[in-house]
This record gives structure tokens, C-alpha cells and sequence, in this order.
């Protein structure tokens, strides 16, 4: 059996008395589309942090790749290969939407500071290479048509897209997305469902997301994990989970 993409073994953050993430074992497999759901105040934001070095782990463990990387902050597991959005979308306002993303894929180049500042031959060498990667990634999120808009005044739904994009410059392995779907109407969610299936094939990507709605939820993801008070109650399909009474319970309640 090959290696798992990802995993954490006894992952647990306490702050103070209060546990928000308790012993929570999760593993992926590459190519993977697995959910992480529970009820307001489950831990999921918390874990996803951990993941991504934006917190650290009180105990556990967190393999990537092979590799131990507990407590490797967050710009180190972008570098590695793990990206994210957020449940709050964090666009740079100041900024148009194709520097949003030019911006990440520029980050690690290697022009130097006043090579840019100046525009010296190695800046203006790679810049167009920057600005074609960053227009195809847009393009392919259906936002060729606003490459010059202010990030701030883009539709709701096409900021969700904005954020994909500019995570997807990094060139990751493993995508997080916290709550993609969410202020997104029933059409714009059933062409993003359509959207992270396509880019998971043509990314390679692993992902694992974060949502609130249901039916994006059940029909996504191929696995789910349900915390609930930071602890894990179940695991398995969709078919499976809509059925667990720990999860009806405790999250879905009438709607399974």
C-alpha cells in the first residue's frame, strides 16, 4: 500500500482549559476529495490551521509527504506543497485581480529586490512569465473577463474564485478550501462543484474542504470526517454519514 499524501496522528490544541481540537487521527490519500463537517464550534477552522502551520499542535503529529512537519509554519507548508483559502475571504483590496494572483506567482522567483524596484534585465527576463501563469490560472476560473477589476468589487462568488486561483499559483498538493461554497447561490455552487472536481484532475491536487451546506458537502467530497467539540464521531462515505446517528444528532439533524 503506497504512502499516504497526509496525516495526523493524536492531533490535539488546547488554549487555556478548553480543548478545540481532541486526538484527532486523519489521513489522505493522494487525489483524494474529503470533506471535514461538524456544527458551529467543531474545531474544523482550528484543524485546518494546524494544518497549515498557522497554529501549532499542543500535542500530535502532522506528516506530509513522509515528512514530519509538526509545527513548520505556515509559509514553510506553502512551500512544501499545502495551500488553503479562508472561511473570510483574504484578498489584497489593494490590488486589481490579476496582482492578486501575480503577486503569489512571483514569490518565489528569483530576480532580487531592486532587480524589481528597478526593473532591471532579470525582472523584466520574468516578468511575462509571471503575468501569463497568472492569466491562465484566471482564465480558468472563469475570471478572464476582470483581470483589471478591484478584487473588492468582484461578485461575491467570483472573489471565492479569486481566492482558488491565488492558491492555486502556489502550485500545491494538498488544497484546503474553508468553505467554498459559502454566500454562493445554488447555481454558482453547482458550477464550483464542477470547478474543484476538474481542477483536482488537471492540479493533481488532494483536497480537503471545510462546508456548512449539505448538499455541496454530499456531493463532493468521496470521504467525510464529522467532528463535533473538536473531537471526531465518525468517518466514511456520504451514504455512511447521512446515516450515523451520532451525526444526525449532533449536526444534521432533520436534513438527513
Amino acid at each position: 500500500m503506497s504512502e499516504p499524501l497526509f496525516q495526523t496522528r493524536g492531533l490535539t490544541k488546547r488554549y487555556g482549559g478548553l480543548t478545540a481540537v481532541g486526538n484527532v487521527d486523519m489521513m489522505l490519500e493522494r487525489g483524494e476529495l474529503v470533506g471535514l463537517i461538524g456544527p458551529n464550534g467543531a474545531g474544523k477552522t482550528t484543524c485546518f490551521n494546524l494544518i497549515t502551520g498557522a497554529d501549532d499542535p499542543t500535542e500530535g503529529t502532522i506528516t506530509f509527504k513522509g515528512e514530519d512537519c509538526t509545527g513548520t509554519c505556515d509559509y514553510e507548508m506553502a512551500k512544501k506543497g499545502v495551500a488553503r483559502t479562508f472561511q473570510n475571504i483574504r484578498l489584497w483590496k489593494q490590488m486589481n485581480v490579476l496582482d492578486n494572483v501575480r503577486t503569489v506567482c512571483a514569490a518565489d522567483e528569483r530576480y532580487g529586490f531592486w532587480s524589481g524596484v528597478l526593473r532591471l534585465p532579470g525582472f523584466r527576463r520574468i516578468e511575462p512569465q509571471i503575468t501569463a501563469r497568472a492569466v491562465k490560472l484566471l482564465e480558468r476560473m472563469g475570471l478572464g473577463d476582470a483581470l483589471y477589476a478591484e478584487a473588492p468589487d468582484l461578485p461575491y462568488g467570483d472573489q471565492r474564485k479569486l481566492e482558488i486561483a491565488r492558491a492555486l499559483a502556489l502550485e500545491p498538493e494538498l488544497l484546503l478550501l474553508d468553505e467554498p461554497a459559502a454566500g454562493m447561490n445554488p447555481a454558482e455552487k453547482a458550477d464550483l462543484m464542477r470547478t474543484v472536481h476538474d481542477i483536482r484532475a488537471e492540479f493533481d491536487l488532494t483536497v480537503l474542504l471545510i462546508e456548512h451546506d449539505m448538499k455541496f458537502v454530499m456531493g463532493i467530497c468521496e470521504r467525510i470526517y464529522v467532528l463535533d467539540h473538536g473531537v471526531e464521531i465518525a468517518r466514511g462515505t456520504p451514504d455512511e454519514i447521512k446515516a450515523n446517528p451520532r451525526v444526525i444528532e449532533a449536526y444534521l439533524g432533520g436534513e438527513a
